[in-house]
Parts: C-alpha cells; structure tokens; sequence
C-alpha cells in the first residue's frame, strides 16, 4: 500500500493550476492535493490586453478557485511568509503546512517602484486594476501621445507590450481619432522579443511599423516625471507623453528571494528538463525560475511555459509516488499569440531549447489565430476552473 502524501503547490497562476490539476488526475484522492493562493480568484492574464482596450469585462476573465475544492484539490488562502525547502515547511499567514513534496509556482513580483516616479505617471497593465484603468483613461483620451513603456529588458509575456500598442492602435482608428494619437514604444530591450529570434523579432517590429506605430529600442528608463509627463532614460534621451502604459521591472518574490532556493540570479535554478531543484523533492515552475539558453538569455517567463513545466513536474511526481520511473522531460517547446487588433494574431512558436538558438517560426497574422485565442480563453475559463 503507498503511504498518503501531502504535495503542496504554491500559487495558483498558469503554472499552479495545471499542476494541482494534473496531480489530482493522476492520484487516487487518498493522497492530499493543497493549492495556496493569496487571492480567492484566478485572473486569466493574457485576457487582460483585451479588458485595456474594452474587449472584455473584468468578471468574465477571472473564477474563484474555490471551485477547484469540488476537483479534491484543497484550495488555502493566505500569505506565503516563509519556505524552508529543506524540510519543505512552509508557513502560510501563520500557520505551518509540511509537504511531502513542494511545487513553487509563485510568479514574478512586479515592481514598479523600482522606478522613481513610475507608479504616479502611468497604468501596470500587467494588472487586472492597471488594465482597468488604462481603459478608463484612453477613452478619455482624443488627441495626444501614448507611449508603452518596457521599464526592464526582461519581463513575462514577451509579446505582451507590442500587442498593447497594435491594439491601442486598432482602438483609435475605430473612434477615427487615429490620426490625433500618437502611439510609441520605448522598450529596454535591444529587439522585440528578440529571444524568439531574429525573424520574430523583425515580423513584430513590422507589425509596429506598418501600423505607423514608432519603436525605440534600447531605451532604460531611469525616472519618470509624472507632473511634466516626461521620461528619462539611461542614454540620456527623453520622451514626452500624455498617456503612459507600462511594464514595471519584475523580481522574485521575497518569500522566495529570502529562502535557500533563490539563486545569485535573484531567481530559482531547477533543472531545465525536471525542474526539480538542488531541494529533493522541491520543484519551481513558471515565472519565479530562470532557465539559462546557449544564447546567453533565459528562457522566457511566459504561461506557455509554466503550462508545459507544470505538467512534466505533475507526472513525475505522480509517478514517484507510485513506483514508477519518473521519465518526463520538459523539451522547450512553446508558442504563443500576438494580438494585432481588428481580430487578427500572429503566432510564433517553436524549439527554445535549440542550440545555438531557438528554433522559432512566426506565422504572420490571420483572423483564424484571433479565434484560437479566443478559444483557448474560454477552454481555460470553463475547463480549468
């Protein structure tokens, strides 16, 4: 008879969703499944661009994952205060829970006052409140500048910024005050989604350019004057602006980057094909890891990722526990979709493993790539939850 175990999964994004999901499907419920959260819903994040432009309301992309508990997942809200993950004890607002094993699926913590000034001049709409009100200020807006801020190189949903502003773009040109708006982005990066590599980036960049929508890479922003409405940047350049939407610098959360499982990265090391850590038994997903490529890059913090790595790391662990040989592989495979507004999306996917690059093909966008956003939005919305 297998001893009952006790497999805690911290976070319930992308990532600890699908895990949580994938171990109670392959565990008889003698064995206890514990989701830990702070908030009581799930928000589903790549919906977000299309709340900012009012594509979407802000209920219909979200569920409470106390839905989950009818799964026979046990569903714990709180405040993740402290990992131990040599003992895999965590404390949870207080209270101490013991894992027999530990998936770590925390995310990335956004941190935009990381920039002086950048929280008071602008709208995070890598938030559901951010997202909510950008749409509230480019309705206000008629004529005038926006600029999409990437306030650091590296960030999750890599497409994120650039569909930000093909869908701004669509959305002025459908209130025919296209003509008054100008529409830039200042991205820290050297190249859009240049990880991809260069025929995605270029594909993404003339996306940009077609849609007369000005692309400045390279730029680091240093401060952010939100009476003048003025950025600075690290090269010494300015840019001025009426509407600012940005990406704030990301991090490791502090429960994370106080713990013995936070690298010299500031992130968590796994093994780029289990994604267990240095810590038997203790795996990290997702957006809080970073995965070195050939290239000299990580690999990028995106949901298509995290999905892929959660259910490697479910399967091993299932498996584990019930005598089998643990014989998933997370390969690098991922894609993802870039919104190009008028219901059209490029998609890119491919090899991220490959060496010396990623093997990534970029298909240029089509109404048929809209509608399988669409689509994967409501399979996850109705299934998952």
């Amino acid at each position: 008879m297998v001893t009952p175990k006790t497999i805690v999964v911290l976070g319930a994004g992308v990532g600890g969703l699908i895990a949580a999901s994938a171990l109670r499907k392959r565990l008889p419920r003698t064995h206890r499944i514990v989701l830990v959260d702070r908030e009581p819903e799930h928000v589903f994040a790549p919906s977000l661009l299309w709340l900012m432009v009012g594509l979407r309301e802000a209920e219909s992309i979200k569920r409470p994952l106390a839905r989950l508990e009818r799964k026979g997942i046990e569903v714990r809200l709180g405040e993740v205060e402290k990992i131990d993950p040599e003992t895999r004890r965590v404390t949870i607002s207080g209270e101490i829970l013991d894992a027999d094993y530990l998936v770590v699926s925390l995310g990335a913590e956004l941190a935009p006052e990381a920039v002086p000034g950048l929280p008071e001049a602008g709208h995070n709409f890598y938030t559901l409140a951010g997202a909510e009100s950008l749409h509230a200020a480019l309705g206000s807006l008629q004529r005038g500048r926006v600029v999409v801020l990437t306030a650091a190189p590296a960030y999750k949903c890599p497409a994120a910024p650039y569909e930000a502003a093909l869908l701004i773009d669509a959305l002025y040109r459908q209130r025919g005050v296209r003509d008054a708006v100008d529409i830039a982005v200042f991205a820290a990066e050297p190249g859009a989604m240049a990880v991809a590599g260069s025929e995605t980036s270029a594909a993404v960049k003339q996306l940009l350019e077609a849609k007369g929508i000005s692309y400045h890479p390279e730029h680091q922003v240093t401060s952010v004057d939100a009476t003048a409405k003025r950025i600075d940047f690290a090269n010494g350049e300015n840019a001025e602006f009426d509407l600012l939407a940005y990406v704030p610098p990301h991090r490791a959360p502090r429960v994370v980057r106080e713990s013995a499982l936070a690298s010299e990265t500031g992130w968590v090391s796994v093994d780029r094909h289990t994604l267990e850590t240095r810590f038997p038994q203790v795996f990290a997903i997702g957006d809080v890891v970073s995965i070195p490529l050939k290239l000299g890059k990580p690999l990028p913090k995106a949901g298509v990722f995290a999905h892929g790595e959660a259910e490697v790391v479910a399967k091993n662990i299932a498996s584990r526990i019930l005598g089998r040989d643990p014989s998933e592989r997370f390969d690098g495979h991922g894609a993802c979709f870039v919104e190009a507004g008028d219901g059209q999306a490029g998609y890119g996917g491919g090899d991220f493993y490959a060496e010396p690059m990623p093997m990534v093909k970029f298909h240029v966008p089509a109404r048929r790539w809209h509608f399988a956003k669409v689509l994967l939005e409501k399979s996850w919305l109705h299934f998952k939850l």
